[in-house]
């Protein structure tokens, strides 16, 4: 595992100090472990970031401006919500015979056959939880996918990492190669017309014989101007109607 040595202050004054720090420039943060007592410290944004911003783990050389110097491993980082700044840290110190948890990165290494097939590789864990030595902790965990073929994946099972326990789920899956999804419309048959624009069947007004024109609709009176003409005998079978009262 790689290591990085940086420099931080112890903090003296706590409480409502942290806000001062952080317009000075500094981070307020924690150093703590097993067995050890807490010191508060504070270190400078741009000697923070590349803890928290690089994807691979590291083992910490911590020195204070009190002389002391510490082992540890970033452990936190909490962030402003509006500004996404740094606004506080953890660093956990190491007992080099003592295993820590710890996440680290997972990278996937080549171009699966799968791929090269037509499918569509899904890196499903981008890190994976670990317990080992302090000694043993890997910068990242490295998969080589060349071999992976079309709907075939890789579970936490399948790996294997020398001195360290992976303590996610066996049965997770970190990275699977599937074929891709095509939507495909249906086509219509030659000359046929749109769903929307085919023409809507004739609505069905009353069942029977139609009657004939200038007939009256049983239970229905002749419209004014129209059946019969004046003076004349209605339709054969048909009774007349009655007469309008003057």
């Amino acid at each position: 595992m790689s290591e990085i040595a940086v420099t931080a202050e112890v903090r003296k004054d706590l409480g409502k100090k942290a806000k001062r720090l952080l317009r000075e420039g500094k981070v307020p943060g924690v150093y703590y472990g097993h067995g050890q007592s807490n010191i508060m410290i504070a270190m400078n944004e741009l000697t923070l970031q590349p803890l928290y911003k690089s994807s691979a783990a590291k083992i910490i050389n911590l020195t204070l401006d009190d002389g002391s110097a510490h082992t540890c491993i970033l452990r936190d980082v909490q962030f402003d919500p509006v500004t996404d700044k740094a606004v506080h840290f953890d660093l956990f110190g190491l007992n080099e015979n003592e295993e820590l948890t710890i996440e680290v990165p997972v990278l996937v290494v080549g171009i699966p056959k799968g791929v090269r097939d037509g499918g569509i590789l899904q890196h499903i864990l981008h890190r994976l939880r670990i317990s080992c030595l302090p000694k043993n902790i890997p910068d990242r965990l490295e998969i080589n996918v060349e071999n992976l073929e079309m709907n075939k994946s890789i579970h936490v099972k399948d790996l294997s990492i020398p001195n360290v326990n992976v303590l996610e789920n066996e049965n997770s899956t970190v990275v699977a190669v599937v074929p891709p999804t095509i939507l495909k419309e249906a086509e219509a048959a030659p000359g046929a017309l749109p769903a929307e624009a085919a023409p809507a069947e004739p609505e069905v007004i009353a069942k029977g014989k139609k009657p004939e024109e200038g007939a009256e609709e049983p239970g229905k009176e002749a419209p004014a101007g129209k059946g019969a003409p004046a003076g004349k005998a209605a339709p054969a079978g048909k009774a007349a109607a009655p007469a309008e009262k003057k």
